[in-house]
């Protein structure tokens, strides 16, 4: 399924992306795409609905983050070999690990603010994982079970703030707009291998990143397990597993966002996003 939340920002709806790509009202099976919704019984049931039963929604609403109830954002340092090349890093021996402020999540078509004063910001499109189960210790081997479904994001990150003003990461990972996700959730059992699909950004129509999640570093399960030592992650929980290279700051010339771009992204399976930039 193409689980989704349409609406204005703060009023979303739930709703499901069905065969013909219309989208139907989901609010008269559950309240919202969070929480217990999003558990394997609360999917399964939603499922079992005939999507001719739903009501269609007419025109071209927004769409929104396609989940709600987020407690932790948690992303992925440096997770692709061939990104961490260009970056001239090296190579981690374990999962870079930190958390993006909640208050980064917007839509797929949102527009992403440049903040004030910045001078390097830049983009890193990525595979995101949408917890569905309270997830606490888990196995590498038993992690796919507490996976409610994938989405694209992005991980929008002004360079300056994150390494060479103080040091820390969250900085210049935080800002709002900085954390689009969607268009859709789309449930696992739509992705038979979520470390097998192309991955792309364009900016203003010029091709800038091409990738694929099979050059992660650290698989998804591995990650799932890993995180959950540090972190209970719980349903609608995001992890942001990494980005495939081609980012601004990895570019000779470097290449950095300023208002009035356009960037368009994607990965196989999971839809696309736009976003036009502007100046917060």
């Amino acid at each position: 399924m193409k689980l989704l939340r349409y609406g204005p920002a703060g009023q979303e709806k739930p709703g499901l992306l069905d065969a013909a790509g219309d989208i139907r009202d989901l609010s008269g099976v559950i309240g919202d795409l969070a929480g217990e919704a999003l558990s394997p019984a609360s999917l399964a049931r939603i499922a079992a609905v005939d999507p001719e039963s739903l009501p269609r929604v007419t025109g071209s609403p927004r769409l929104g983050p396609p989940v709600a109830g987020t407690r932790n954002f948690v992303c992925i340092g440096l997770n692709y070999a061939d990104h961490a090349a260009e970056t001239g890093a090296q190579v981690p021996s374990e999962p870079i690990v930190f958390l993006k402020s909640l208050s980064a999540i917007c839509g797929p078509t949102d527009d992403i603010l440049i903040p004030r004063n910045s001078r390097k910001t830049d983009w890193e499109t990525e595979l995101a994982v949408v917890i569905g189960a309270r997830t606490n210790y888990v196995s590498e081997d038993t992690a796919l079970d507490y996976v409610a479904g994938y989405a694209v994001a992005n991980d929008v990150s002004e360079r300056e703030w994150q390494s060479e003003r103080g040091g820390s990461w969250d900085k210049g990972k935080g800002f709002e707009s900085f954390g689009p996700i969607g268009p859709w959730l789309v449930t696992k059992d739509e992705i038979a291998d979520p470390h097998g699909l192309d991955m792309f950004l364009d900016l203003d129509g010029k091709s800038m990143q091409r990738g694929s999640t099979k050059t992660m570093i650290f698989s998804v399960p591995k990650l799932i397990s890993y995180v959950s030592q540090f972190f209970t992650l719980y349903p609608g929980d995001i992890i942001s597993t990494g980005t495939p290279p081609g980012v601004g700051i990895g570019r000779k010339p470097q290449v950095f966002l300023s208002a009035g771009q356009t960037l368009r992204f994607g990965i196989a399976g999971l839809g696309e996003q736009s976003h036009r930039t502007v100046n917060a």
